[in-house]
């Protein structure tokens, strides 16, 4: 994966928190540019073509932020059915960049996966909250502001959704290597000495 960053963000600290997340998942071939948006606060975009995601973030928005999402279960009644807005909260610009990324992310592995691509948002916005939830102490707020509980919007196995893209992690592969290491002959296996020490070619 390739980052491109002309933002005042750290380049290396974005690299890291982008890096976690991909890890175990098809991103080789992935450029991700972080720029300045022209005048919106946040926007975000993956492009399967050019096998790109570009991020872009406002110049002037103010920390902690609340990203307001449709990770909430959809609700109805007699005549009709909507989804709650529910708010995520990031404390500052690597927040809403990974939460981005994230978002963009999820995009490229349901078309990895071979899924259909289309009203998948509800989808990548739960994958990036959980990603901001798990790993940085996001909160995630209802319509009245309140705390909203876990079961309300994460209840979707979205790892599962997207299975078939699934790579091994760098930990399963140096596991993977390490294994295969340790059943590979050593020398005086395949070669046994004779009482000089000495390795014989053909045994006798």
């Amino acid at each position: 994966m390739k980052l491109t960053n002309t933002t005042l963000l750290s380049s290396e600290r974005l690299a890291t928190l982008f890096a976690e997340q991909v890890d175990g998942w098809p991103h080789r071939a992935l450029t991700v540019r972080v720029r300045y948006s022209r005048g919106r606060e946040f926007s975000g975009t993956c492009d399967y073509t050019a096998k790109a995601i570009y991020i872009n973030l406002g110049r002037q928005v103010q920390y902690p932020y609340d990203i307001y999402t449709h990770i909430a279960r959809a609700k109805s009644n007699a005549t009709h059915w909507w989804k709650p807005i529910y708010r995520v909260r990031v404390a500052d610009a690597y927040g809403l960049a990974l939460y981005v990324f994230c978002h963009e992310l999820y995009h490229w592995l349901v078309k990895q996966a071979r899924r259909n691509t289309r009203q998948k948002e509800s989808m990548c916005d739960r994958f990036a909250t959980r990603v901001l939830v798990d790993h940085y102490g996001a909160g995630v707020f209802d319509e009245s502001g309140r705390p909203a509980p876990r079961s309300d919007w994460d209840f979707q196995d979205l790892d599962g959704f997207v299975a078939r893209a699934r790579r091994m992690t760098q930990a399963e592969l140096a596991a993977v290597r390490k294994a295969k290491a340790a059943c590979r002959p050593r020398a005086q296996d395949k070669f046994p000495a004779d009482h000089s020490g000495q390795p014989l070619l053909f045994p006798l």
